[in-house]
């Protein structure tokens, strides 16, 4: 009773108890040592009560990209009971964009993974993991009871069996009698049925086997002439819709026809056998969607030129004997971030209410994944020379196949660039990448012979490397005469590389 009364005589732990502080601290155990009680019943009561637990760490579904709703876990890099210390990764997640690790903010333990490996579409704020701080027993935590259950790890779905059905047997068809069996013509058809005639009373004369309108006229005649008698077929009685099997059919021609494939029908689930479900990844349903919205919402224009890339493949030449290795791309997302700075009425974008203009040129370059099309940004490109750029294409190209891309390496960007020249696309038009308001589309370089003058004006043909590069902008920000002008300064900047420096 002594120690009860001292108990709750106790300031400090009558504030802990009454919900004041819900961690342990540095001040809490310095008071704790100071409290006026036994020591050896104080200590006891300490450990046997969960009151002065510490609540676990929770750790949540971040927002890695602005249009990011959910995720995906790709796979955990700490198991429950492990260390971690604060930047020391903790699992990979998937977003609509790549896969991202998520690293940890505090020091502590591992202590509960609340959502598997595997598990898909988890909304942003739910609860994945819990830590606890160092020293701390991780093995009582338990998932608060105000938690949904995680979804179920997707597995590949296994292949459905048909369910058996009651098979009914169709009504018996009307047959002639006779064993033959013959591909009747409408015309014919109709008028065996009218004269009550049957097919395997003549001979059928038409091409493969076909009973023609001549032939069933020739019966008719016969009839007439009482040489063939009026062949009428029982009738079959009323199909019964009992589960038997219907009887065999009968041995078809030698030349049935083909089978007709099924035909999925509008509004209606599709046939069996008419498709194949592909599962689809965070990326991929986020970039239909985009290009969806895009197609939908922005009005695009389009404008195409030719370029010489003469210049550009000699000036090409003469770097790769200097051993600097550049690409024609990293020559085309130099001009076009000169034109920009010449130009910064087309590095704009479109935010809903209006037109933003960028003091930076951040040009976002497509690179193809095997989970789709992915734009990491070359930043501030105007001030950057030929091999930086081209240091940089090769860095983040890499890495967005690795699908190791950091958010801040392919978010926002001012201008697009797509090239599908190495594919051999001589020309094509893509979509805007909003709220981006231009994207500039690359074909293939490739040689024609044009009609020029030499020095003393004699026409003689010679060859060009031509690229054919095609605009497709935002008609709400960069209307046609701007998009006009901003392809012809470009072609003139690509076409002397000496702009370019």
């Amino acid at each position: 009773m002594a120690a009860s009364w001292r108990l709750h005589c106790n300031q400090p732990l009558l504030r802990y108890l009454l919900g004041f502080s819900s961690r342990r601290s540095l001040g809490l155990a310095q008071g704790a040592a100071a409290w006026p009680v036994d020591r050896g019943a104080s200590w006891r009561w300490f450990h046997s009560t969960q009151l002065l637990q510490a609540d676990p760490i929770k750790v949540l579904m971040p927002s890695l990209s602005p249009t990011m709703e959910q995720g995906n876990i790709v796979k955990w890099l700490r198991k429950e009971g492990e260390a971690v210390s604060a930047g020391d990764s903790l699992c990979e997640i998937e977003t609509d964009k790549a896969v991202v690790t998520l690293d940890a903010n505090d020091d502590g333990i591992l202590a509960k993974i609340v959502v598997e490996e595997g598990a898909k579409n988890i909304q942003l704020g739910s609860l994945i993991a819990l830590m606890v701080e160092e020293g701390e027993d991780w093995k009582q935590v338990e998932i608060p009871k105000d938690v949904s259950a995680p979804p179920p790890v997707s597995k590949p779905p296994a292949p459905t069996q048909p369910s058996p059905q009651p098979q009914i047997p169709c009504p018996a068809r009307k047959e002639h009698k006779g064993t033959a069996r013959f591909r009747l013509s409408p015309a014919a058809r109709n008028i065996l049925e009218k004269h009550s005639l049957d097919a395997s009373q003549g001979t059928a004369t038409g091409p493969r086997g076909i009973f023609t309108k001549e032939d069933a006229l020739k019966l008719v005649e016969l009839k007439q002439m009482g040489k063939i008698t009026e062949s009428r077929p029982a009738s079959a009685p009323p199909p019964s819709l009992s589960a038997s099997v219907p009887p065999q059919a009968t041995a078809g021609p030698s030349y049935p026809r083909p089978m007709t494939p099924p035909v999925s029908i509008p509004g209606q689930p599709n046939a069996a056998g008419t498709f194949t479900e592909i599962p689809a990844s965070n990326i991929r349903r986020v970039i239909a969607k985009r290009l969806t919205e895009s197609k939908s919402t922005v009005p695009h224009a389009y404008a195409t030129a030719d370029c010489d890339l003469g210049a550009v493949l000699k000036v090409r030449r003469d770097l790769v004997k200097d051993d600097i290795k550049v690409s024609v791309n990293d020559f085309i997302i130099r001009a076009a971030a000169v034109t920009l700075k010449q130009m910064p009425g087309v590095n704009v974008t479109w935010d809903g209410e209006g037109p933003k203009q960028l003091p930076s040129v951040d040009i976002s370059v497509a690179v193809a994944t095997d989970k789709g099309l992915i734009t990491p940004i070359i930043k501030d490109a105007a001030a950057k020379g030929i091999q930086e750029i081209a240091d940089s294409v090769k860095v983040l190209s890499k890495k967005a196949r690795d699908g190791k891309l950091m958010p801040e390496e392919y978010q926002g960007g001012s201008f697009s660039i797509s090239n599908l020249g190495m594919f051999g696309i001589d020309e094509f038009a893509a979509v805007i990448n909003p709220p981006q308001a231009c994207i500039l589309a690359v074909g293939r370089f490739r040689p024609v012979l044009k009609l020029t003058e030499d020095e003393e004006g004699n026409p003689q043909l010679q060859q060009h490397q031509l690229i054919t590069v095609t605009m497709s902008s935002d008609s709400r920000v960069v209307d046609d005469e701007l998009a006009t002008r901003f392809l012809e300064t470009f072609k003139a900047n690509l076409e002397n590389p000496m702009r370019l420096g």
